[in-house]
């Protein structure tokens, strides 16, 4: 499905795109359809697909499931370069905390769960925001800690900052939803946060293809690209495959298996022009 009106070919932006999967379940078919987006989005315009497997989830990260994943695009029909997972990278997002640590934009926080929501914190839209209790203090000296970002301190010393989406146009960066989001946690080297935003621009990725449950998160990335000085992509947040009950296909809720399908000898690349036709339906 050719994509000749996308802004990054008006603005004449070499596409490279990726697919970066976590190898902690089988991937469905949302995957699927947002591996197909990314994947022709970049061809289409003679550009570059990348996958980057993002492994640094402790133990839930199995290294066969990434290999699993290779057949399921390969089904697909789907053709793309690897590039190194994230567990090569602990030392880039190690340097990256550090530097924002000591520019003075983190600061430690052991506080769990239970004692954010002691606080009686506000919703979000995605979660409880966190409301800021350790921030300039000695926060549960001793204890394991994560670090969080001073929201208000960065988007006070950076000014308006704005990134665009295909569908949205320009977006005025403004995390505050989040509150001050977990970078650095305290059982895993980065949030997804900073290693997402470390990653794509390590890779390259000019578009970032993902879904829109997932736009919300793209104003931290844009705080946290200015702060460490990396190139802006754009950004395209599709829609998501539902379920029979409305809700997002995932792994934690059992969402069919590619590889069953596979397995079971169903054409994957007739599956693949069916989720093409669902893309052009929704628009996206």
């Amino acid at each position: 499905m050719a994509r000749s009106g996308c802004l990054w070919q008006k603005i004449g932006v070499e596409i490279v795109t990726r697919f970066a999967p976590s190898p902690n379940g089988h991937l469905h078919l949302g995957h699927a359809y947002s591996a197909i987006y990314a994947h022709d989005l970049a061809k289409d315009a003679g550009g570059q697909f990348l996958m980057r497997v993002e492994d640094i989830d402790g133990p839930r990260s199995r290294a066969e499931f990434a290999d699993e994943f290779r057949r399921d695009l390969e089904w697909l029909g789907l053709e793309w370069d690897d590039v190194p997972a994230q567990s090569t990278r602990i030392e880039s997002y190690d340097e990256a905390a550090n530097r924002l640590l000591e520019d003075g934009w983190l600061y430690a926080c052991s506080c769990n769960r239970k004692d954010i929501e002691a606080l009686e914190p506000r919703q979000g839209a995605d979660c409880i925001v966190y409301p800021g209790s350790c921030k300039g203090a000695a926060c549960g000296s001793g204890e394991p800690a994560a670090l969080r970002l001073d929201v208000d301190k960065a988007m006070a010393a950076l000014g308006e900052l704005v990134w665009t989406d295909e569908t949205a146009g320009s977006v005025i960066a403004d995390p505050r939803e989040f509150g001050d989001v977990v970078i650095v946690r305290k059982d895993l080297p980065a949030s997804y946060h900073l290693a997402a935003t470390l990653d794509d621009a390590a890779d390259g990725i000019t578009a970032v293809t993902r879904g829109e449950d997932l736009f919300t998160s793209t104003h931290v990335h844009r705080i946290l690209q200015e702060l460490l000085e990396l190139p802006v992509p754009h950004w395209h947040h599709h829609k998501l495959l539902l379920d029979d009950n409305g809700q997002k296909l995932a792994k934690r809720r059992g969402s069919p298996a590619l590889k069953d399908r596979r397995e079971a000898g169903e054409d994957g690349l007739a599956l693949a022009e069916q989720l093409r036709l669902q893309q052009m339906q929704s628009g996206t």
